[in-house]
């Protein structure tokens, strides 16, 4: 009698899945095993036409490689800083994607070896929309590495100076190349966790009243931007 229960409840089974098989399908394609046995939604691939948004959380490392401070010579000087990205991404082809970033960091501006010494000019914030072409190697698997190159533009506001010694000081908007390179790990569905480098190659100039009179500092701060973040492919 169990033998022949389990036969029915088979064949009521078989009979429900010829029934629905739209479901079936649908189930087979949006559920992948993962490695520990249970099942996970599918990953959701990069292709022509979608769009990714994504909230990361960035730092950023300053380069300062060089420097020419007259009259007082030295070398410029910038702190790092950490903020909040808002990046999305739109998907030309299955590989090729427009990415944009938006974000905004806080930095201490110092000169250092010059011939009063190391001298603190003050703070400024930056805002540096980044616009990247990328090529997305493996578009359709759960981790899809990715290479970019594009341009940044830097805007320098809310400008802080460190008085007395210093009584203002700007800097100037400026614009360079960016390399970028990085990889998105799809964990669930239309969500992913990202990983992304970015090498930005910026020259600004620096105009500084100071208690010893006008300084000017050009330099190349060409900052390193690496960001952790969660998005979503739609």
């Amino acid at each position: 009698m169990k033998r022949l229960a389990m036969v029915g409840l088979g064949g009521i089974a078989l009979a429900a899945l010829a029934a629905f098989p739209g479901t079936a399908r649908a189930q087979s394609v949006n559920l992948q095993q993962n490695n520990t046995g249970f099942f996970s939604p599918a990953p959701t691939p990069k292709k022509a036409g979608t769009f990714e948004a994504s909230l990361s959380v960035i730092g950023v490392i300053p380069q300062t490689f060089s420097s020419s401070i007259t009259p007082i010579g030295g070398q410029v000087n910038a702190s790092g800083g950490v903020s909040p990205e808002l990046t999305g991404t739109y998907f030309l082809t299955n590989h090729w994607a427009l990415q944009l970033i938006a974000a905004s960091t806080h930095h201490r501006i110092s000169a250092g070896d010059t011939s009063l010494g190391h001298v603190d000019v003050g703070s400024a914030w930056v805002l540096p929309p980044t616009l990247t072409v990328q090529y997305h190697f493996l578009p359709d698997d759960r981790f899809s590495p990715y290479v970019g190159l594009g341009v940044t533009v830097a805007f320098f506001y809310a400008t802080s100076a460190a008085e007395p010694t210093i009584q203002k000081f700007s800097l100037s908007t400026t614009a360079g190349p960016t390399l970028d390179v990085g990889f998105d790990y799809n964990f669930s569905g239309h969500w992913f966790a990202n990983f992304d480098a970015k090498q930005m190659f910026l020259n600004t100039t620096a105009n500084i009243d100071s208690a010893v009179g006008h300084v000017s500092a050009k330099t190349a701060l060409n900052p390193t931007v690496v960001g952790v973040g969660l998005g979503y492919r739609f």
